[in-house]
């Protein structure tokens, strides 16, 4: 059964996470503080926690921060801040993902199967369906249905590879930008608007509408196999 910690001060979200993760049988802890989250993750070790940044004793980016440090679950910040900067700081500290509130439930419920489903990082398997067409990470390469090879730019190709081992998870700007071209490209987001154009035009049915290669205005993009 999967481990859930809800850390939030609100009861009414705590009460409603908790009914509907139990009726979908997941184990559910909840916390209302960040030292509480950071002891019983401790102490408990969840699969997956889903934290409100506004916390009445540590800012929610210090938690993710700490939990960090010694933890690879999934981090799903649940919070009222619209802000990029805030979007931006929790995600480029841990975060997987970032739901604001008010938030549907069906929303967050798929989020959650998403990032649980994605395989970890120690064990991204060889190939990855992406449409009708198949990424191989082992030789890098990518064929469509009838046995035709997609051609990929190196930087292409450091993009997809990046999302497609990370599947439902969002990748903020700064991660790619820093892992495909490096710390020096912080500011170049415009790069990005630019390759996953390129890479919509290849891989997706209709790029315009795309399936797979999604934006996350403002703070990154993410792989939906």
């Amino acid at each position: 059964m999967t481990r859930v910690l809800v850390v939030d001060d609100s009861p009414q979200i705590v009460a409603t996470l908790r009914l509907n993760l139990k009726a979908r049988q997941y184990d559910v802890q909840v916390a209302a503080d960040g030292g509480q989250a950071l002891t019983q993750a401790a102490d408990w070790h969840p699969d997956l926690v889903i934290l409100d940044l506004g916390l009445p004793d540590l800012d929610g980016v210090d938690v993710i921060r700490g939990l960090r440090g010694w933890s690879e679950a999934p981090i799903i910040v649940l919070s009222g801040r619209t802000g990029s900067k805030d979007k931006v700081d929790a995600l480029d500290a841990g975060a997987d993902d970032y739901v604001t509130k008010p938030f549907g439930v069906d929303e967050l419920l798929a989020r959650i199967r998403a990032i649980t489903r994605r395989a970890p990082a120690d064990e991204s398997p060889p190939t990855v369906q992406l449409g009708p067409y198949r990424i191989d990470l082992a030789r890098k390469a990518v064929t469509g249905a009838a046995g035709t090879t997609v051609h990929l730019t190196p930087t292409e190709w450091g993009i997809i590879e990046l999302l497609v081992r990370n599947p439902g998870k969002l990748i903020s700007q700064r991660r790619l930008l820093t892992e495909v071209w490096g710390p020096l490209y912080l500011k170049e987001t415009h790069y990005l608007r630019v390759y996953l154009a390129s890479l919509r035009r290849k891989l997706e049915a209709d790029p315009s509408r795309p399936r797979h290669l999604i934006t996350e205005p403002g703070m990154g993009y993410r792989f939906e196999p």
